[in-house]
């Protein structure tokens, strides 16, 4: 029986034309070497499994290789060759910095750098994990790199480019590895599985590809692995029972579900996923991924950012058409905003369950939004009229009196100066009925964004205030009655804001049935325009005057601060009289 060699080894690439998915670098490399343009050290970097060893490998045996082939390719027979690949050659060292970081290590290999090459033109230094080494060997190995000897070439390898020295990265040739497509390295497998004579299909190589992340060394570990688990018979089925993978179709079923918005079954799909082993955190990121390739798919320029098989890519092609782009945006956001909470829920299962049930109800919200939408553009559309409501009820104590026609405010009616007040008839005009208090005030402050032009009209017409001839004088009282009246409705009604600015100070009656309403600061000061509307309205109607009008003043323009604490109130006593203070004093009082 033959010793088995994983295929990570058994296929590492031998030359610059095997390597997988870094033809820039490999380029690059070759024609540094067709034209004898070589740096003194180079530095590969990138992600592990990318191929970064293999490359510095690579380029060592060719850079000392003896007959090198037309395309700069080592030829692999000549001694130099030879003794590479047995790993005896004397011209080619390699030293792993994870466990050789000390500053005698270094100072060990500079010792040696120091001996010219035995064969070959160059002495090379392949130098991995580099940013491993503690700093007092990196102190030590600076000054041979700067100024090494002509035939000594050094190649760093490393996964954390940014651990090392500014110093060292300054004196080497830098090449940024990439991750391996998924395409490139599923055509790798399916190569490598031809020639082991392994049966295979392409979504589950694409599959694996895409759990590897981008690493070829893991793509081959798992292949190997999924190779013995299925007896040689690599499917898509065998790949996701073997690694434990969460399948396409779970997500186009949910996906499904949710646009039926069939809450029970999304949820039994839940649930017989955490039978299965996943965690609820991995599903609710995949389906986050699913929803961005569903949004990737719906347009033919992103489309090339599916990173799958042509099987799978037809059924996201198939379920984008029957996604709106609203919904899949809802859907982002709402499992964007269960990953974050997910970790600090104590119930992390019924993070996931409410985050599914608001999918499911994202369709009908959308309907719903759109209806209203519908709705106000075919109000807005309809010719505005006048909403007739019955006048509010007068105070049990108020008199009778007739019906008091109302003028519009916008258009009055022409009144001669000593014209007596206007008489019932049979046919009597017809009054302006009167607006209950908070019916128009709210409305006419919103402008008509949908007719501009129509605006200016609606507003010339629309009644803001009641109008009349009626001048009944009134006297404070009466005034104050009607006052908190107004008040005590705007506390029923649950309109604080305007309870509290009209008790908070007492208003006065100035000249010409005019007003004042003391204001502590701005926000009230609007709420009262707000609302005035309304209760000038009201005033107007139950004192019978219409010449009654509102004017408001700042607080801190007429009175000085308010005082509110007992330390407060009493400093403004002493300010009043100072003998409260000694009287204080000598009977040893509180001011509490």
């Amino acid at each position: 029986m033959e010793n088995f060699i994983v295929s990570a080894r058994k296929y590492r690439p031998a030359t610059f034309e095997s390597v997988v998915g870094q033809q820039h670098i490999t380029n690059t490399l070759k024609n540094a070497i067709k034209n004898n343009q070589l740096a003194q050290a180079f530095l590969f970097c990138g992600p592990r499994g990318v191929g970064k060893t293999t490359c510095a490998r690579i380029l060592a045996k060719t850079i000392n290789c003896q007959n090198l082939l037309p395309n700069t390719e080592p030829c692999g027979e000549c001694e130099s060759c030879r003794s590479f690949q047995q790993g005896n050659s004397f011209s080619i060292h390699e030293l792993d910095a994870a466990s050789n970081n000390s500053v005698d290590d270094i100072r060990s290999l500079i010792e040696q750098v120091r001996i010219p090459p035995q064969t070959g033109r160059y002495k090379i230094y392949i130098i991995d994990e580099v940013h491993m080494l503690s700093q007092a060997a990196f102190n030590a190995f600076l000054k041979t790199l700067e100024e090494p000897p002509g035939y000594a070439i050094f190649i760093l390898a490393t996964t954390e480019k940014h651990k090392i020295l500014p110093t060292i990265l300054s004196r080497c040739q830098i090449f940024d590895f990439n991750r391996i497509r998924v395409e490139d390295m599923a055509a790798h497998l399916a190569n490598i599985a031809s020639k082991e004579q392994v049966a295979y299909d392409a979504d589950g190589l694409h599959l694996i590809a895409q759990k590897a992340d981008g690493g070829l060394r893991d793509a081959l570990s798992m292949f190997d692995q999924i190779v013995s688990f299925s007896n040689r018979n690599v499917t898509y089925r065998s790949v996701i029972e073997n690694l434990n993978i969460l399948d396409y179709d779970y997500y186009f079923k949910i996906t499904q579900l949710l646009l039926e918005q069939n809450t029970p079954e999304t949820l039994v799909v839940f649930d017989d996923i955490l039978a299965n082993g996943f965690d609820g955190n991995h599903f609710i990121n995949g389906l986050a991924s699913h929803f961005r390739n569903l949004l990737v798919g719906k347009d033919a320029v992103t489309l090339k950012l599916l990173e799958v098989s042509e099987g799978i890519r037809q059924k996201y092609l198939q379920q984008s058409q029957a996604t709106s782009v609203s919904f899949l945006l809802s859907a982002l956001s709402i499992t964007n905003q269960c990953d974050l909470n997910y970790k600090m829920s104590k119930n992390q299962r019924l993070q996931v369950e409410l985050a599914l049930i608001k999918l499911c109800h994202i369709a009908s919200a959308l309907n719903l939004s759109e209806n209203q939408v519908t709705a106000e553009d075919g109000q807005t559309k309809k010719k505005t009229e006048p909403i007739a409501v019955e006048p509010p009820e007068r105070p049990a104590a108020a008199p009778a009196m007739p019906a008091i026609p109302a003028v519009p405010a916008a258009q009055p009616a022409p009144v001669a100066p000593t014209a007596p007040a206007p008489v019932i008839t049979d046919a009597p005009p017809t009054p302006k009925p009167f607006i209950k208090p908070g019916l128009v005030a709210s409305a006419s402050l919103i402008p008509n964004l949908n007719d501009l032009e129509g605006g200016k009209k609606e507003e010339e017409k629309k009644p803001e205030y009641l109008s009349g001839e009626s001048r009944k004088p009134f006297t404070n009282d009466q005034f104050l009655r009607a006052w908190n009246e107004y008040a005590e409705r705007a506390k029923r009604t649950s309109k604080m804001n305007v309870f509290t600015l009209m008790t908070a100070n007492a208003p006065r009656l100035l000249e010409n049935f005019l007003v004042e309403v003391l204001v502590e600061n701005k926000a009230l000061e609007n709420n009262l325009i707000l609302e005035k509307i309304d209760l000038l309205n009201f005033l107007r109607s139950n004192l019978e005057n219409f010449s009654i009008d509102i004017v408001s003043r700042l607080v801190e323009q007429t009175q000085k601060k308010r005082l509110y604490t007992s330390t407060e109130k009493y400093q403004h006593m002493v300010q009043k009289n100072p003998a409260v203070e000694e009287f204080r004093r000598r009977f040893n009082l509180g001011i509490e």
